[in-house]
């Protein structure tokens, strides 16, 4: 493979870091008073969800995130920051890309009328896939510096 000024592996540790000051800024314009408190950013979502055309949604939703909103206020917020800090400093890299690209296509799925969001979510998962199939953890990483994920 022929690059410019940085080598394949190198540009895969740029894509991959890029993508963890993503997560981290998702977390860091959170209003996490509102998510913690307030339980805005579920009450937003249950709202969503709420009046999505997929009964799968409506439902799985219900389920799973309505009964427990604080405890999944806070699931979302710290898995954007636990995503970041894993993708930038390269730690539990393919753990962080998995996790991501779930995390973006659920995303995806319960805003997939609201194309304000779409771009985003798409391009996120896409690069969550590339670093991952990459191997975007063979430099600049921790991951490679304890010789984890060879």
């Amino acid at each position: 493979m022929q690059t410019i000024w940085l080598s394949g592996a190198e540009w895969l540790a740029v894509l991959r870091i890029g993508l963890g000051l993503w997560w981290l800024e998702s977390w860091r314009h959170k209003d996490k008073k509102g998510w913690f408190e307030r339980g805005t950013g579920i009450a937003w979502a249950a709202d969503v969800a709420g009046k999505h055309r997929w009964g799968v949604v409506r439902t799985g939703f219900g389920r799973i995130v309505e009964p427990r909103p604080k405890v999944m206020a806070y699931v979302v917020v710290y898995a954007e920051l636990a995503l970041g800090l894993g993708l930038v400093t390269g730690f539990l890299t393919p753990v962080a890309l998995a996790a991501g690209l779930l995390l973006n296509l659920l995303y995806l799925v319960l805003m997939i009328h609201d194309w304000a969001e779409q771009g985003q979510n798409a391009m996120m998962a896409l690069i969550s896939l590339v670093a991952l199939f990459g191997m975007a953890w063979q430099t600049w990483s921790l991951d490679s510096a304890l010789g984890l994920f060879p």
